[in-house]
């Protein structure tokens, strides 16, 4: 048996959810989780159907499907679920959630083929090459910037990649890269934007007597830190904790969260909707 992974979006109407399963009966396929939601306010209909068949041809059941449900002129996808989405992961010189994600896809926890990584930095390169990953080191500066984005574009042709992760990548997207990327960057950030812009943000935080700090991760936009949210959480802090305190307590945010919205991400559980998402659940 061969289990499908179906992600559909379309304006909202009576007959969707049946065109799907009269479409997957077709192809003699069980469904195995369905997931669905109508934003209310776009009457955006979302849904996020596993299946199983015995039909290997991949192209063959997305044909059917398109077929039956073209009527809804949907935006259709479709992924064998072993067939791993290919990410490439960009960094500076903060490895911390670049070793949580090489970590989790070395002990199978997290369903994304790794293909390379990619830093403005050689700090790095060890790490990546600790896991058997590809590293590249493509150098930014703001003279230079279109060519390193350019780079960056052969390496993602090069690699066929479906998703890149911004793990702590502290150099900001041109509009045009943001732009081709979209909907397939993720990027983290501690939830103290915009309150505390710029270096150390956590001894800014402290210096305020902060009582939350947070994560966010949210897709890339030309918009700096205010693309669709992804994933977020937050940890109590009280007023005997020390800057160093904060930092520490900081990168483990940053790295549970990023996690779980890659994860999210990599099974198709993300839907755009505008400037929000909807999450089916896992």
């Amino acid at each position: 048996m061969f289990t499908y992974v179906m992600t559909l979006q379309c304006t909202d109407r009576p007959g969707i959810v049946r065109a799907t399963s009269t479409a997957i009966v077709e192809v003699d396929g069980n469904i195995l989780e369905n997931d669905q939601f109508t934003d209310p306010v776009t009457n955006q209909f979302c849904m996020r159907t596993r299946f199983e068949t015995e039909k290997e041809d991949i192209d063959a059941v997305r044909d059917l499907l398109n077929t039956e449900l073209a009527n809804f002129s949907p935006h259709l996808r479709i992924r064998n679920e072993q067939v791993e989405r290919r990410a490439i992961i960009m960094v500076s010189q903060f490895d911390h959630c670049l070793a949580d994600l090489l970590y989790r896809r070395e002990q199978g926890d997290l369903p994304l083929d790794i293909v390379a990584v990619v830093s403005n930095h050689t700090v790095c390169e060890p790490l990546a090459a600790r896991y058997g990953v590809p590293f590249f080191e493509i150098p930014v500066t703001a003279a230079t910037k279109e060519i390193a984005e350019n780079e960056l574009r052969a390496v993602l042709a090069k690699y066929r990649v479906d998703v890149v992760i911004l793990a702590r990548y502290m150099q900001v997207l041109s509009s045009e890269l943001c732009a081709d990327l979209h909907g397939r960057a993720i990027n983290i950030h501690h939830s103290f934007l915009p309150g505390f812009k710029g270096a150390k943000p956590y001894h800014q935080a402290y210096e305020r007597g902060v009582k939350l700090i947070g994560a966010t991760a949210h897709f890339v936009t030309p918009e700096l830190d205010e693309g669709p949210i992804i994933e977020q959480d937050v940890v109590r802090v009280s007023h005997a904790k020390r800057p160093s305190d904060l930092v520490s307590l900081g990168r483990d945010i940053e790295r549970n969260v990023l996690a779980r919205a890659v994860r999210l991400v990599a099974e198709d559980r993300v839907a755009l909707v505008g400037k929000r998402t909807i999450i089916f659940s896992q």
